[in-house]
C-alpha cells in the first residue's frame, strides 16, 4: 500500500479537512500549533495523508532543531487523524512506515510519538515493525470520549447515579451560571489555576501557556469559559476548547464552596448543549489516570462516556 504525506497543505485547506473528521483532538488542532510556535518555538508542520493518491487523513508535527537540524526534535502526539473509511491496521502501518522514513531514528534527533490508536498487540507489534520504538517508562495515555449526538434526556439516563445525583444536588443550590466571551475574568482564572496547581502538586500546563491557549482559542469563539457564582462570588469555573467537530475539556477548579455544592458537574452539564449547538459531536473529556488523579478519573468517568486506552509513547 503506497502512502505519501503532503507536507504542502495550507492552512485554509487544513481546517476545511479537519472539519470532516469526527473525532479531532486538542493537540492536532492549527490554533495547538500556533500557539506551541509563538510560545515554545515549535514550528508545526502539517501534512494530508495520502493512501494511493486519496486523502485520507492529517498529521501536524512539531518540530525544533538547532545547528541545521543536527539536534532535532520531532513530536507526533495523538496523531495521525483519518477520514471516514481510513485509519485500519493497513492504513496505520502505511503510514507510519513513511513517517519513520522521513524521520528516521538517529544520533542527534529525539523523536516522541503518541499515536492515536488504541492499544493492543497486534497494533504494538505493527509499529515496531515500523521502525518505532516503545518509550517503557511511559504509560498508556487514557481519555473518556463522550458521544454528543444523544439526547439530553439519554446522555442522563448514561451518567453514574452518583453524579446525576451530584447534578441534582447542584440545580437545587443557588447557583449562577455564566460564560464569559469577554475574558474578563482571565486573570483571576490564571492566578487560581496558579496557586491550586503549586498547593496541590499535579502537572500540567503551566499558567502561560494555558493563557496562550485561551487567548488563541478566543480569537476565533473555541474556547467556552465557565463560572459558577454564588453571592456573587466564583466557586467553579472550566474551561473547554472546541476543535472541528470535538471539544477538550481542558481544565477545572472548585473552591470549597463550589465542591460542597457539586459546581463543576452544573457547568458540565449546562456546557453540553453549548456544544451541542455549536455542532460538536464528540467530547474530550481529557486525559485521565488511575495513579496521580485517580478522583478525576472517577469524576470524568460518571458522565457516562467511553474510556479510551492508546497504545502509548513512541520514539
Amino acid at each position: 500500500m503506497q502512502c505519501k504525506i503532503d507536507w504542502s497543505i495550507d492552512e485554509t485547506s487544513w481546517r476545511d479537512y479537519f472539519s470532516r473528521i469526527s473525532y479531532t483532538n486538542i493537540l492536532q488542532s492549527a490554533a495547538y500549533g500556533r500557539v506551541m510556535h509563538a510560545g515554545m518555538a515549535q514550528k508545526p508542520k502539517r501534512g494530508l495523508i495520502l493512501i494511493e493518491g486519496t486523502p485520507a487523513g492529517l498529521v501536524q508535527v512539531l518540530e525544533s532543531s538547532l545547528f541545521w537540524k543536527a539536534i532535532h526534535a520531532v513530536i507526533l502526539d495523538r496523531g495521525p487523524l483519518w477520514f471516514d473509511g481510513y485509519g485500519g491496521a493497513a492504513h496505520v502501518s502505511a503510514f507510519f512506515k513513511t513517517f519513520n522514513a522521513e524521520y528516521p531514528s538517529r544520533f542527534g534527533r529525539k523523536r516522541r510519538i503518541l499515536p492515536e490508536i488504541e492499544g493492543g498487540p497486534a497494533i504494538e507489534k505493527i509499529l515496531t515493525q515500523c521502525g518505532l520504538r516503545r518509550y517503557e517508562a511511559s504509560k498508556p495515555y487514557e481519555t473518556i470520549w463522550l458521544d454528543l449526538m444523544q439526547s439530553e434526556e439519554i446522555l442522563k439516563e448514561n451518567m453514574r447515579k452518583n453524579w446525576r445525583g451530584s447534578l441534582n444536588k447542584a440545580e437545587r443550590e443557588d447557583i449562577a451560571v455564566e460564560w464569559d466571551d469577554s475574558l474578563q475574568s482571565l486573570p483571576w482564572l490564571l492566578e487560581t489555576y496558579k496557586s491550586d496547581q503549586s498547593q496541590r502538586g499535579y502537572n500540567g500546563l503551566s499558567p502561560d501557556l494555558l493563557k496562550r491557549l485561551i487567548v488563541e482559542f478566543s480569537a476565533t469563539g473555541d474556547c467556552l469559559i465557565g463560572l459558577a457564582r454564588h453571592n456573587g462570588a466564583i466557586i467553579s469555573f472550566i474551561v473547554l476548547f472546541k476543535h472541528g467537530q470535538s471539544a477538550t475539556y481542558q481544565i477545572g477548579w472548585s473552591g470549597d464552596e463550589g465542591r460542597k455544592k457539586c459546581a463543576n458537574h452544573l457547568l458540565l452539564w449546562r456546557a453540553l448543549p453549548m456544544l451541542q449547538r455549536y455542532g460538536v459531536t464528540n467530547f474530550d473529556c481529557g486525559g485521565v489516570n488511575d495513579e496521580t488523579a485517580k478522583g478525576i478519573k472517577e469524576f470524568k468517568q460518571g458522565l457516562g462516556g467511553r474510556l479510551v486506552r492508546l497504545v502509548g509513547h513512541y520514539t
